[in-house]
């Protein structure tokens, strides 16, 4: 397959790395100071064994790529724009990204839409280079047709994931992992909020707790925490001395990237909570303060996680 990797930031980065690696062809598209660092550098891959540079083709637009299947990589605010631009394109969508509400979208444009539930660790902070954080296996990318169903294009999907280094299969229930996934990234907005600090699992805790409920409330199958344990099993090594410094949240405020992901994560849960009438004063307080955050130029770490919970009863009190 001819991949493009379409935002090439931190998975999308190690995505595109290491299917060049491989010997996969790959191309990129990004913007920006990034996408000149590519062009002039390369694409910088760090690891926990060392950098490797790729020389890996990238473009500003998709219609320059000239290839055949298309990997959503980009931030869900950022898919809109991106699905309008690769208007004309008739291969395969894959959705490489966070959130539930991606694959959707797609679908209103293309037949071939492919979710992908993302389990890669992963950084982005410097133009040209990301860092993957797990060895010797960067990640699992399990995937699956939208909206359910396995073909022989998820098979070969991922047979070329798998040659990247990536453990991946096909999976026709895809969206019951990728609705687990939503589950586990609804802390990203309180992390990037307060920091990796003592007392955040605390904070976090109540925005979890109203995303399982209204999940439950809404009738949506959602892959148990015991199924998540398992496929992870003990696949993702995190070597002697690898840290990461934050989420995709974290890592948009740490950039000053000016947008975050948070409407698509805690406010996919606010947004269903109101069809199904569960409250879910955390997840708008969550989603609230983090776009105030990036509106302000907040670096994270700007409340405490008392201060986050404090706000949170206030929302729950006031007229």
């Amino acid at each position: 397959m001819r991949w493009m990797i379409y935002g090439a930031g931190a998975v999308g980065g190690v995505v595109a790395a290491r299917l060049a690696i491989a010997g996969l062809d790959v191309a990129v598209v990004a913007r920006g100071p990034h996408l000149e660092a590519m062009q002039k550098d390369g694409l910088t891959l760090r690891r926990p064994d060392g950098d490797t540079v790729v020389k890996v083709d990238a473009y500003q637009h998709p219609a320059d790529t000239g290839k055949d299947v298309v990997v959503l990589a980009m931030k869900g605010q950022d898919t809109g724009a991106a699905l309008v631009a690769l208007e004309g394109f008739r291969g395969p969508v894959v959705c490489l990204q966070n959130g539930v509400a991606n694959e959707r979208a797609a679908l209103r444009h293309f037949a071939d839409v492919y979710g992908v539930h993302v389990i890669l660790p992963a950084s982005h902070l410097e133009p040209g280079v990301v860092i993957e954080h797990c060895d010797p296996v960067p990640g699992i990318l399990d995937l699956g047709r939208y909206p359910s169903g396995r073909d022989a294009t998820a098979e070969r999907l991922a047979q070329e994931l798998q040659t990247a280094g990536f453990v991946s299969q096909p999976r026709a229930d895809i969206m019951r992992w990728k609705y687990r996934k939503l589950l586990l990234n609804l802390g990203n907005a309180v992390e990037a909020l307060c920091g990796r600090v003592d007392g955040l699992d605390a904070a976090a805790g109540p925005v979890q707790a109203e995303g399982e409920e209204v999940l439950r409330r809404a009738g949506i199958d959602v892959a148990s925490a015991a199924e998540d344990r398992e496929r992870r099993g003990d696949i993702m090594r995190w070597p002697h001395g690898i840290n990461r410094a934050g989420g995709s949240s974290w890592q948009s405020l740490a950039r000053g990237a000016g947008t975050v992901e948070a409407d698509y994560l805690n406010g996919e849960i606010v947004l269903l909570g109101r069809l199904h009438g569960v409250p879910t004063p955390a997840n708008e307080t969550a989603r609230r303060l983090v776009q105030r955050a990036v509106r302000e130029g907040r670096k994270p770490g700007s409340l405490t996680p008392g201060e986050f919970l404090e706000a949170v009863t206030l929302s729950t009190t006031a007229p």
